[in-house]
């Protein structure tokens, strides 16, 4: 079941409904399987418990790193990532998320390359580089592409870049 609603047209957040995600919150409990850890951290960071989200997620890396696959420990930091970004630290989620798109892509996973692409151009787009955020974006339309993602997630970065081109038409306006 998805929980996301669909996204805002500014910021990209997800739009989700709070109390299905608390009550997802309180039906996992303290489930320590990876994929449950996982789910956790995106709920308690999608209803604004970003203290709760960023323990929850270093246990999730610690977790990936010792029992999980490589490509369950990317995922796991482009997750942790993902709430820093949330709790303002740009600059430790862009380094992240580079590391990991960088390493996906070494590896020719371009499902998971795409998935840190598009997180960090929503980084950029939080820290307004424009031009970088919508690099990212079109970064992240290629690599889905390729990858045969499904429309809605083609979709979703087509909305991205046009948010993108929304702010950048807004501010040459402005000056």
């Amino acid at each position: 079941m998805s929980y996301i609603r669909g996204h805002h047209p500014d910021t990209l957040r997800e739009i989700v409904d709070p109390r299905e995600c608390i009550d997802r919150l309180d039906e996992i409990g303290s489930q320590r399987s990876l994929p449950a850890l996982m789910e956790r951290v995106w709920l308690l960071k999608v209803t604004d418990q970003l203290d709760d989200a960023l323990t929850v997620a270093e246990q999730t890396v610690r977790t990936a790193r010792m029992a999980g696959t490589r490509k369950d420990l990317l995922r796991a930091r482009i997750l942790h990532a993902t709430v820093q970004q949330e709790r303002g630290q740009l600059g430790a989620a862009e380094q992240e998320l580079t590391a990991c798109a960088e390493e996906a892509e070494g590896q020719g996973w371009a499902s998971i390359a795409a998935f840190a692409y598009q997180h960090r151009g929503k980084v950029h787009l939080d820290a307004e580089d424009l031009e970088a955020s919508r690099e990212d974006f079109k970064r992240t339309l290629f690599l889905r592409q390729q990858a045969g993602a499904p429309e809605e997630q083609l979709e979703t970065t087509l909305l991205a870049i046009d948010a993108v081109d929304r702010r950048r038409i807004a501010a040459s306006v402005a000056s």
